[in-house]
């Protein structure tokens, strides 16, 4: 008897698991059934994880003892059905870690891992970029920068991103700034692409003033130089920068980025798997973005499963760019997933062939090494 004509499976239950590691907390979602069969997800939402814990549980007897299949009906039931009152990073949180635990449990019931059942293939590796990349230097000077730029070749990346430091006055800033980059291109050269994470802390002047600045050391992307929500004033940024704007890491839905692409204010979208609603969402988002000639390079800075849910749902998008990668912690969530979430080799990680996300984690040990409290 196959797969498919077996007898339905009924989801029996979830089971939540918080965990603190470097001062970053965590909450991972077990979505588990009555064939044994266990989905992972992830609702890690900094500073609010104890009420989309919350949020979870509130979902889960809406799901207790039906069929995990149908993805795309549970997502419309949750998300249009339930409640009224939809949408927020609390409720889109807890709703994404359904929605890729659904799939990863469809993936392990059919054998085979979720980006096939996405229709991607596994020809080539998917482009990812280290995160945070610079917050490792306990001395920050072009030199130091330079050095780390050089280790960081060697290590097998190719693209990084950091976030421009706050300073005394803005022209001190837009000085350090290119000082660095000037730092890291005398020590590598054009090896390493280069993304600058702005914070949220321009305005549209100063914001156009370090775009010019920087354009000439061949800057990849400057992200989120002013207010998320300000779609018309990143619109009017990236109309006159020379360097192409990303954002979108804080948008929860497609409607909210058809805003965004609306008002031409991005040439990359950013969306974050963790909080825009899952594998499902993420995919009708990069699609959307495709309409309007936009590439998509999703935000990712938590855990394994965020991690490998992003990664597998960008396979056999057109638009894909790359994808945000935790370079900091990835050997420990390597180590701590024995061996499951791969390791960035040229740049690029291989999709694994296990069935679902591929991952296996014990959360009795995350738990005891990296205590919440």
């Amino acid at each position: 008897m196959s797969a498919l004509a077996a007898s339905p499976v009924k989801i029996t239950g979830i089971d939540t698991h918080k965990c603190r590691m470097d001062g970053r907390e965590y909450l991972f979602v077990e979505v588990k059934t009555d064939a044994g069969i266990t989905g992972l997800g992830e609702a890690s939402l900094p500073s609010r994880v104890k009420i989309t814990e919350e949020a979870v549980k509130w979902l889960e007897p809406r799901l207790v003892g039906r069929d995990p299949a149908g993805i795309e009906a549970h997502w419309n039931r949750l998300y249009y059905e339930e409640n009224r009152w939809r949408d927020g990073s609390v409720l889109m949180t807890a709703l994404s870690a359904i929605d890729i635990a659904l799939w990863d449990i469809e993936g392990k019931r059919l054998g085979v891992p979720v980006w096939r059942l996405l229709g991607g293939n596994n020809d080539k590796p998917m482009r990812v970029y280290w995160s945070h990349w610079s917050a490792q230097l306990k001395q920050r000077t072009p030199e130091a920068l330079g050095d780390l730029a050089r280790e960081t070749v060697a290590q097998g990346w190719t693209t990084v991103k950091w976030v421009i430091p706050r300073a005394e006055s803005e022209q001190i800033r837009l000085r350090q700034v290119v000082s660095e980059i000037e730092g890291i291109r005398k020590a590598v050269g054009m090896q390493l692409d280069i993304c600058l994470e702005m914070y949220e802390t321009y305005s549209m002047r100063s914001a156009l003033e370090l775009a010019r600045a920087v354009a000439p050391l061949k800057v990849m992307f400057i992200e989120e130089p002013v207010w998320r929500e300000s779609n018309a004033a990143l619109g009017a940024i990236a109309a006159q920068s020379p360097v192409p704007l990303a954002g979108g890491e804080g948008l929860l839905n497609r409607w909210q980025f058809r805003d965004l692409l609306e008002a031409k204010g991005a040439m990359i979208i950013q969306p974050d798997i963790v909080h825009c609603g899952g594998i499902t969402e993420i995919r009708k988002i990069a699609a959307l973005g495709e309409l309007y000639g936009v590439e998509i390079a999703p935000h990712m800075w938590y855990g394994p499963v965020g991690h490998m849910a992003s990664v597998q749902s960008m396979a056999g998008v057109r638009s894909y760019l790359m994808n945000e990668w935790d370079g900091a912690n990835m050997r420990k969530m390597h180590e701590l997933t024995g061996g499951t979430l791969p390791l960035v080799e040229k740049g690029a990680v291989r999709l694994p062939d296990r069935p679902g996300l591929g991952l296996n984690i014990d959360f009795a040990d995350w738990k005891k090494r990296f205590p919440y409290n």
